[in-house]
């Protein structure tokens, strides 16, 4: 992705955000309560494109050294991991040229808003994160995060949060969204989650587990115990269940899983091939493919049980269908042309039209979130591929041996999939963003496939 910074940014406040215990606001004694709203900032003095953008991100600093469940050795050792996640995330998304914790001199905590200038000036480094972490009496955990223009020594953006131990990771993640933001311009994505099928066991006798993890691979947790095959998970809008499609006794049926309470209910279940069920963006119809009698259609159900309505019903397999961020278009694949392509269908199932041309075939189409784009496999050569909703724009991604399914990131800019290695049948989730440039694969403790994508934390 290529960009130029805008002349003026908005400045965002410190205002702290939301997710379980998130959200509480720091203590009035701590660095990040300091100012109020102060409207737009000046002009930002970067103004090339942003993957030349060079951004110190020195460990975090700690008024003392606390302890700390979310690390033996006190909450200096967590400065530097918290500086360290956010490093990753911003050098894995492949959009800036950050510099970690490991080569920068350390703040004190009184530099956190008060930046040493001179030490940053000569480092080549445009822009400046600073942090730090402070252990409260009841054993939570106050985060503040900084970003400033080192040219310009003036503050961009800051935010502060109050997390148990457990969600220190978070916390990291919600500074690399506001660095990436600000600086970007496009919606955070980084605290996100991940639910994917987690594979062991030899190729022909695959042990299937439903399993999720954030989204840089930590925090992992398996949610089913592989005795019935998990498949094709689905994150709720609302990020508190998980759907997905269980194969017990040979029957399929179709599960929502709510993450908090550790509940499963049932949504439907059919003698019948059943696949690809899908969220509606409000969250109260699911999507799936049928096959009676030899012919395949996609049906919508209540997401809480109930009748099932028969959207398409054409001689051949429809399969695999995607809501339109507004709810408003069904994208499938269909063979009814002869060979695999996309189709379009408003979200009744009347105004059916094929919108995939040319010698590829399209499989496992997902909507952006931002609705300007659908992701597919090209069948023909296995590749992760995007187009325009009217079919048009078609551009290949990755060049891996055997792509599938495509699933976006919140901010519908960076693209996970699976791909399954030649020979070996070994497979592995991998993230490209839409340059196609900035591919890398997700550490997984098992093989892995039909990844999902959940929408940010709340």
């Amino acid at each position: 992705m290529t960009k130029t910074f805008a002349a003026l940014l908005l400045l965002t406040s410190a205002m702290p955000l939301a997710a379980q215990d998130l959200g509480q606001k720091p203590p009035s004694d701590t660095p990040v309560e300091t100012t109020e709203e102060e409207g737009l900032s000046g002009s930002v003095s970067f103004e090339g494109n942003l993957e030349d953008l060079g951004i110190a991100i020195p460990t975090f600093a700690t008024d003392r050294n606390a302890p700390t469940p979310a690390n033996a050795s006190g909450t200096a050792a967590l400065g530097r991991e918290l500086a360290q996640v956010v490093f990753n995330d911003l050098k894995n998304n492949g959009l800036f040229k950050p510099v970690g914790p490991g080569s920068l001199p350390q703040p004190t905590f009184g530099e956190i808003t008060s930046p040493a200038w001179p030490t940053w000036s000569g480092r080549s480094a445009e822009m400046l994160v600073e942090g730090y972490v402070r252990a409260g009496a009841d054993g939570r955990l106050t985060v503040g995060c900084y970003l400033y223009d080192v040219q310009l020594q003036k503050e961009l953006a800051r935010a502060g949060w109050v997390v148990p131990p457990v969600d220190w990771r978070r916390a990291a993640h919600k500074c690399a969204d506001l660095v990436y933001s600000r600086l970007s311009g496009e919606s955070p994505f980084f605290d996100s989650r991940i639910a994917y099928i987690a594979e062991t066991g030899p190729k022909g006798n695959r042990v299937k587990r439903l399993a999720i993890m954030d989204s840089d691979g930590a925090n992992h947790r398996f949610i089913t115990n592989g005795r019935a095959t998990a498949l094709t998970p689905r994150y709720s809008p609302d990020y508190r269940k998980l759907m997905y499609l269980s194969y017990v006794d040979k029957n399929p049926r179709i599960y929502v899983y709510d993450i908090g309470t550790g509940r499963q209910t049932l949504v439907t279940q059919s003698a019948n091939p059943t696949f690809a069920p899908r969220w509606s963006p409000d969250g109260k119809w699911v999507l799936y493919s049928m096959a009676i009698g030899g012919n395949t259609d996609i049906y919508r159900v209540p997401a809480t049980g109930g009748q099932s309505t028969r959207l398409t019903n054409t001689p051949g397999i429809d399969i695999g269908g995607s809501y339109s961020p507004d709810g408003s278009k069904i994208v499938f694949e269909s063979d009814r042309s002869g060979v695999q392509q996309c189709y379009v269908m408003n979200a009744d199932g009347s105004n059916q039209q094929r919108i995939s041309f040319g010698g590829a075939r399209c499989a496992t189409p997902e909507w952006s979130p931002r609705g300007d784009q659908i992701a597919f496999t090209n069948a023909s050569n296995f590749h992760i591929s995007v187009m325009s909703p009217n079919g048009g724009n078609v551009r290949q991604l990755t060049s891996g041996w055997q792509d599938e399914a495509p699933t976006w990131a919140p901010n519908g800019r960076v693209i996970q999939f699976f791909r399954t290695e030649r020979g070996s049948g070994q497979t592995a989730l991998y993230q490209v963003d839409l340059t196609g440039r900035n591919e890398r694969r997700l550490p997984t403790p098992a093989n892995a496939s039909d990844p999902a994508w959940g929408p940010i934390l709340p």
